[in-house]
This record gives C-alpha cells, sequence and structure tokens, in this order.
C-alpha cells in the first residue's frame, strides 16, 4: 500500500523506494518514543505523504532562479495600501502609533509587545484594539 502511493508521488522507483524506508523509519522512531497512533494504516499514509512534501520543498529550495524569476515587481496596488496604513499609523495617539509601528515591523505576540515596552499585557492589548479600530474607521472612510 505505501509503496503503490509512494510511485505515486515520486518520479522514479528508487525514489518511492527511499519514500517508503525513510516513512518506515519515522514509525518505527514513534513506536520507540512511545507515541499512540490510533489507525497505523492511516498514519503510515500520512507520514508517506508529508515525506514526500518535505522532499519536493528541499528540491524546491535548491533550484536555481532563472534570469526571469530574478526579480519580481511589487503589486502596486498592495503598495498603496501599505503606505496609506503607515499614513494613518502616524495620525494616531503616540502610544498607539509606537504598538502599530511595531506590529508593522512584524512583531505580533501581545506577551512579546509588554515586554519591548514595558507596559502591561492588558493595557497593550487595548491600546491595540484602539487603534486597529480607528486605523479601519480611517481607511474605510478613505475608500468611499
Amino acid at each position: 500500500m505505501l509503496t503503490r502511493r509512494a510511485r505515486r508521488l515520486t518520479r522514479s522507483h528508487s525514489a518511492a523506494d527511499d519514500l517508503v524506508q525513510e516513512t518506515l523509519l519515522r514509525l518505527i522512531q514513534r513506536a520507540r518514543r512511545g507515541g499512540p497512533i490510533d489507525d497505523l494504516p492511516a498514519y503510515a499514509m500520512r507520514t508517506l505523504t508529508n515525506q514526500a512534501r518535505m522532499s519536493w520543498r528541499r528540491a524546491s529550495d535548491t533550484e536555481e532562479l532563472e534570469e526571469d524569476h530574478a526579480t519580481v515587481q511589487p503589486e502596486a496596488p498592495m503598495r498603496l495600501d501599505c503606505a496609506d496604513a503607515l499614513r494613518v499609523i502616524e495620525t494616531l495617539p503616540r502610544d498607539q502609533a509606537d504598538l502599530m509601528r511595531l506590529v508593522a515591523g512584524g512583531e505580533s505576540s501581545p506577551a512579546r509587545l509588554a515586554k519591548l515596552t514595558g507596559l502591561p499585557q492588558g493595557t497593550v492589548m487595548s491600546r491595540l484594539s484602539r487603534a486597529r479600530a480607528r486605523l479601519r474607521r480611517e481607511l474605510e472612510g478613505e475608500m468611499e
């Protein structure tokens, strides 16, 4: 059953054999750790599929970029939306704007934001809620 599925997921018999062996190795490791497996055939098939996906990702990560793929043109509408959002953030009260700048920079955990700012987590969440509500109102108003 695993071999048939592996042959459908791969391009060669040897790759299918490798995939089945890796899957069986994972199953054995799971059994040795004492992890419960309720439905072994289903679990084995899921493990096989996940192993195949991981190998596809590894293969795609190592492919070289062709000349026409080397640069990606930014999407103008998305850039304008981001610029509008950043402009509105600058109009927020300073405490809210500071938090929203951190969020725009990629920080999304209220606990982490609280630690960075020295504020209680509840205060951070409250300020973010007010800032997001105002941001929504301002941006929706511009769309009308």
